[in-house]
């Protein structure tokens, strides 16, 4: 087994040993876990650079020769939430987004903080309620050690230099920017006066790139770079330039992996908190480490040393069809570019040919192959279709037929929601990046749908209950639909600015040898065909699985939402935020504006009778296993909060 130890730093009785329903005390552990991996094993023969790192024999010590038979070690940040009195059984292991923590956010509708401590933090308790032993380790090399971030120490190879890739789209002018994805730690040039680096700049999404003269910016040091004149808010910068000393950035897929086996399996003689008390495992991600769970599962990763399946069940939230920079030299794992190598073919479960190039793959072929594979949620918001991507893991890459997923699979879009759920009043920015949109943020909370989810996909390896089918945009029965297509039904509405580009995915070239040495920028080609859900007369999707705010509306909920003219490109598509466009409020004000959608007081009596109406849709839905019962009241009052917030005027 490739985890030597477990160093514990602190260890404490969650909230003052508070019992959380039937499933009582819990207990956090935090501290560093430590690996040592055999590159020899045919396993790791796809992890880029493994086989280069320095080894040590066994973990124990410096070997005297690199060539010696031994180990590559790495280290992790760990973070545990056990159940004192061994829970339900089953481990669900949050993959960290960009090192942070966020399986209680999602699960138990949760503030998102580094070391959860208040009641506040651990939200409605979910999945603590229901007994899982929740874990998160590092596995992002570039994270920095702040802010409780879960970061990976990983092996690094010396000596080798190569070349990098940096994205920008600036939300406001500014005269520097830092080689890297946000707050992420740069990889350094090696040559602050390297007259082979290049600057390209697109004004648009989709627009042609142009060089910007090397004479009118520079490496400010070697961690940023500056430009003349500031950059532009809304275009879109990619800076090509050389850095050394490259991290093994696969590791982290060790790290996930061999966590998950380790809890599972070790004894307690091993240090292992949870000895004895997990019976089955999960793995968990979101948007970045969804996309990250998806190479692992492309990688066949889903067996540790000995050959054992670990996960029994894996679950890609909001990844869409891509994966990332997760297996590449001088990888970025934070990097969101679209023209990156997380964008390449295959994109299904099965088997596909792409009749353009020729290539014929899969996301789950070679795991197949050798064994050990999963079951699999693959879960998606409205937002990661409009972004051009999200159809391509149920359609052919020409969306001209419909792939039906493996007997193990179930793929589900959370119909007419944007990439996060979303809180009432909707914020003035994004968050993340601090964007703002042409429209109102969507408002509509898609974690009830996320909470039924855990509980079908827990009866489906616990007790073999096959839960509902897949519930995607389809092009047999007309509820997939080209994006242009919907553009009338959005430009009726006053006040909706309806995207003036789509992008989406292209065939892309890096080279022969790209896991090494990338051709970058990579030479484009053909796009991929890919449909969205169609919309019924109030431009809500048909579609996927449809929360209450759709079955019950006081709006259109859409996946997309235009950037604000005052951050540029206002035609562009807002990174992972979608819209709400309120109804009228009554029949007069829809007739002052020519709103075709009914007003909200034509559709409904009263307050009391639009609750009604929420209720026997959410039990609707209990029904049909998408929603848990213990939701139903909650989901009532904050339709009641919805109601009162669109009346006063969102």
């Amino acid at each position: 087994m490739s985890v030597t130890r477990l160093d514990i730093e602190r260890r404490e009785p969650v909230l003052g040993g508070r019992a959380f329903g039937n499933a009582g005390a819990y207990e956090k552990i935090a501290g560093t876990i430590r690996f040592a991996v055999d590159p020899t094993l045919a396993i790791h023969a796809d992890i880029t650079d493994l086989a280069r790192a320095p080894r040590t024999l066994d973990g124990h010590g410096p070997s005297r020769s690199e060539a010696a038979s031994g180990r590559v070690e790495g280290s992790a940040d760990f973070y545990l939430l056990r159940p004192v009195g061994g829970g339900n059984g089953a481990l669900l292991l949050d993959v960290a987004n960009r090192g942070r923590k966020v399986a209680l956010g999602m699960f138990n509708s949760a503030v998102r903080v580094p070391d959860p401590s208040t009641d506040e933090d651990f939200g409605n308790g979910f999945l603590l309620r229901h007994g899982y032993t929740v874990a998160w380790v590092g596995w992002q090399h570039e994270v920095p050690r702040q802010d409780g971030l879960m970061a990976m120490a990983a092996p690094v190879v010396p000596g080798v230099t190569g070349v990098v890739r940096c994205e920008w789209c600036p939300v406001k002018r500014v005269t520097q920017l830092p080689l890297a994805d946000r707050y992420h730690v740069p990889q350094p040039t090696v040559d602050l006066n390297d007259p082979a680096a290049r600057l390209l700049m697109r004004p648009s999404a989709g627009a042609p790139a142009s060089e910007v003269p090397r004479a009118s910016w520079r490496f400010g040091d070697p961690t940023h770079i500056e430009l003349t004149g500031g950059f532009t808010p809304g275009a879109i910068y990619d800076l090509i330039y050389r850095s050394k000393d490259p991290a093994v950035v696969g590791f982290g897929f060790l790290t996930v992996r061999d966590t998950g086996s380790w809890l599972r399996h070790a004894s307690a003689a091993d240090g292992n908190p949870c000895a004895g008390a997990i019976d089955r495992a999960y793995v968990f991600g979101v948007s970045q480490s969804g996309r990250f769970l998806r190479h692992f599962l492309y990688l066949a990763l889903n067996q540790d040393e000995r050959g054992r399946r670990v996960f029994d069940a894996v679950w890609p939230h909001v990844p869409g069809a891509r994966r990332g920079e997760f297996n590449l030299r001088f990888g970025q794992p934070s990097l969101n570019a679209k023209e990156a190598v997380g964008s390449l073919f295959p994109f299904t479960d099965v088997e596909q040919v792409d009749r353009l190039t020729g290539q014929r793959d899969s996301l789950l072929g070679r795991q197949a192959a050798r064994g050990g594979l999963a079951k699999i949620f693959t879960t998606n918001s409205s937002a990661e279709y409009w972004r051009g991507d999200g159809s391509l893991i149920h359609t052919d890459v020409d969306a001209r037929t419909d792939i039906d997923a493996p007997s193990d699979v179930r793929m589900y879009l959370f119909a007419g929601t944007q990439h996060t759920p979303g809180v009432l009043p909707p914020p003035a920015e994004d968050p993340n990046t601090g964007g703002r949109g042409v429209h109102q943020f969507n408002v509509v909370d898609y974690a009830p749908l996320l909470r039924a989810a855990l509980v079908n996909l827990d009866r489906w390896v616990r007790q073999g209950v096959v839960p509902p089918p897949s519930a995607v945009p389809r092009l047999a029965d007309r509820t997939a639909v080209p994006h242009e297509s919907l553009e009338k039904v959005f430009t009726a509405i006053p006040g909706a600015r309806f995207p003036t580009h789509i992008e989406r995915p292209a065939r892309l070239d890096f080279g022969s040898d790209w896991a090494h040495q990338p051709v970058l920028p990579p030479k484009g080609g053909a796009r991929f065909a890919t449909a969205v859900s169609a919309v019924d007369a109030d431009g809500n999707e048909v579609a996927g699985l449809r929360p209450v705010e759709l079955m019950v509306p006081l709006g259109t909920f859409t996946g997309w939402n235009p950037r604000h003219p005052e951050q540029g490109a206002p035609g562009d598509i807002m990174s992972m935020m979608g819209s709400t466009l309120p109804f009228a409020r009554t029949a007069e004000e829809r007739g002052r504006t020519g709103d075709p959608r009914p007003s909200i007081a034509e559709r409904y009596g009263s307050r009391d009778d639009y609750l009604a109406r929420v209720r026997a849709a959410a039990q609707s839905l209990v029904e049909a296993r998408h929603m848990l019962a213990e939701d139903v009241d909650a989901v009532v009052q904050r339709a009641a909060r919805r109601w009162d917030l669109f009346q006063a005027g969102l």
